[in-house]
């Protein structure tokens, strides 16, 4: 059996400064869908229209025209508490910059996602984020300041926080642009494990054409729409 879509959008439409002068329509029906255990590029110009579109994606910001559903709801219909019900549950960020909290350790930045979803810590919480940084290979550090590691292993915590909520699809945002070559390798194999293991859906903005070929499929978005979604060929196959 296929796997089913952890999103879909159809005809995704977004237009900033409606019925004024300088209104303009920055996506132009936008049709999209990643299914389980897919690990995708987004890439595009500056410009593009990537950042709107992983806004959206986001449920940070809704569209226009057009439908978005995620795990089969129709966002369409959501007022906004239920939509920040399902982001908190549903989606994992991880950022260029990680946005971690630097007087936090590393097992409490990870914590951050439960704690504001249940309101206080228990064991159990703090077991799972022990295991998420084992995974990431950080588990000795989890009780450093997170303002005392390296880039490195600082995104390696945000990767790990996106991931406390068990999300079926995370969205990195240019995860290694901050990052040297081999640090950047080293966090992009930590995404890929991620992804093998848990079959977490991953969509990653990048400008870095090296990394987009290490994806599984390829979607580029030039001036507001869908130029290309294909999938990576490797080995000649």
């Amino acid at each position: 059996m296929a796997d089913a879509d952890v999103l879909r959008l159809e005809g995704v439409r977004k237009s900033f400064n409606l019925g004024l002068p300088t209104e303009v329509e920055v996506l132009h029906g936008i049709d999209l869908s990643l299914r389980r255990g897919e690990f995708v590029a987004l890439i595009g110009p500056s410009g593009s229209g990537k950042s709107t579109l992983l806004n959206l994606i986001g449920l940070l910001d809704r569209p226009t025209a057009g439908a978005l559903e995620l795990e089969g709801h129709d966002t369409r219909v959501l007022d906004d508490a239920a939509l920040t019900r399902l982001r908190g549950h549903s989606i994992g960020f991880i950022f260029q910059h990680h946005h971690l909290i630097g007087a936090f350790t590393a097992a409490e930045n990870v914590l951050m996602p439960q704690l504001l979803d249940r309101g206080h810590p228990d064991a159990a919480m703090r077991r799972s984020a022990e295991t998420l940084l084992d995974r990431v290979g950080l588990l000795p550090w989890r009780d450093a300041r997170v303002g005392n590691l390296s880039g490195g292993q600082q995104q390696r915590v945000a990767i790990a926080r996106a991931l406390a909520m068990a999300p079926a699809l995370v969205l990195a945002d240019e995860p290694t642009g901050n990052l040297d070559t081999k640090s950047a390798d080293g966090v992009f194999d930590v995404l890929r494990e991620m992804n093998r293991v848990n079959r977490t859906t991953f969509l990653i903005v990048t400008h870095d054409p090296r990394l987009a070929q290490r994806c599984d499929r390829i979607v580029e978005v030039v001036d507001g729409n869908v130029v290309s979604d294909a999938a990576v060929v490797r080995d000649g196959r």
